[in-house]
């Protein structure tokens, strides 16, 4: 039995994942759908079998142990692992993303509640905690005051020990949107606005999407966000300060884009696609 051109491996069939593989079967490419959680991988082995391995699972640990144990056995994987590990966590992302001279929310970390409640006060009210490794605009929460802040503090203390790494970033002055670029390779394929009547603006909570433009600062800004993660096939989420313009705060290693092909009408799945089989070829 020959190897496909490429895989796409998963954990949940999101409609992204079934454009991916539409857009295989219509460039008649031979890419296989293949579920991660049934996967057994013999590390001490080979990859045989796989291809280019488009890497599409949701769960984090998932994501990042299974490419892991790929790239160990010779697989070549998009994202890697460096980019899974490295914008699959807030913090680490903030951290590469200013030593890259990316524009970024201002941001502290502290590890008690006391020591973060300091940091909140220092920030300045309104803040906005965030667990470091999440998605959907889960777990993350608006700090109103001091009051607000330790409550929540103070029930993240008694959770797992993620949630007992305080993230705290600014609330930005920004218009009630924000941007998602989609980067594929060395381009940014299309970006859209995420409106919402609240402050967050995930798609997933019910936010509102439409065209955005891609100028030559944001183009610069998004490639520069996608190389400090090691990225090849990136989301970057922007904000619109008022003093400071463009500043990214988070970059996405699985990204969505189901909302951003149906407002901008670019075919992203099939441009995916076609740059995981050119790697698989190089």
């Amino acid at each position: 039995m020959t190897a496909p051109a490429a895989t796409i491996l998963y954990d949940t069939v999101r409609w992204e994942e079934k454009a991916l593989s539409g857009a295989a079967r219509r460039a008649g490419a031979d890419v296989r759908m293949l579920d991660c959680r049934s996967l057994s991988l013999d590390v001490d082995g080979e990859a045989r079998g796989y291809g280019t391995v488009l890497q599409r699972c949701v769960s984090y640990y998932r994501n990042v142990h299974s490419t892991a144990a790929l790239e160990g056995m010779g697989a070549r994987v998009i994202n890697c692992l460096r980019t899974g590990m490295l914008a699959g966590n807030k913090l680490y992302t903030h951290m590469l993303l200013r030593k890259a001279g990316v524009a970024v929310p201002r941001a502290t970390v502290s590890f008690s509640r006391d020591a973060a409640l300091g940091a909140a006060g220092r920030l300045g009210y309104p803040c906005v905690i965030k667990p470091t490794v999440g998605s959907w605009g889960r777990m993350i929460s608006r700090l109103s005051g001091a009051e607000a802040a330790s409550g929540i503090l103070e029930m993240r203390e008694a959770m797992h020990p993620l949630y007992q790494v305080h993230y705290v970033e600014e609330f930005v002055k920004r218009p009630p949107r924000d941007i998602r670029a989609i980067v594929v390779g060395d381009r940014v394929v299309a970006a859209i606005y995420r409106h919402s009547d609240g402050w967050k603006t995930n798609m997933a909570l019910g936010g509102r999407a439409e065209p955005c433009s891609v100028g030559a600062e944001m183009e610069d800004v998004c490639i520069r966000a996608r190389d400090a993660v090691h990225g090849e096939i990136v989301g970057v989420d922007l904000m619109e300060d008022e003093a400071r313009g463009l500043l990214v705060h988070e970059v996405n290693n699985t990204t969505e884009f189901k909302n951003t092909v149906r407002v901008c009408g670019v075919d992203i799945p099939s441009i995916m696609v076609s740059h995981a089989l050119e790697a698989g070829r190089r």
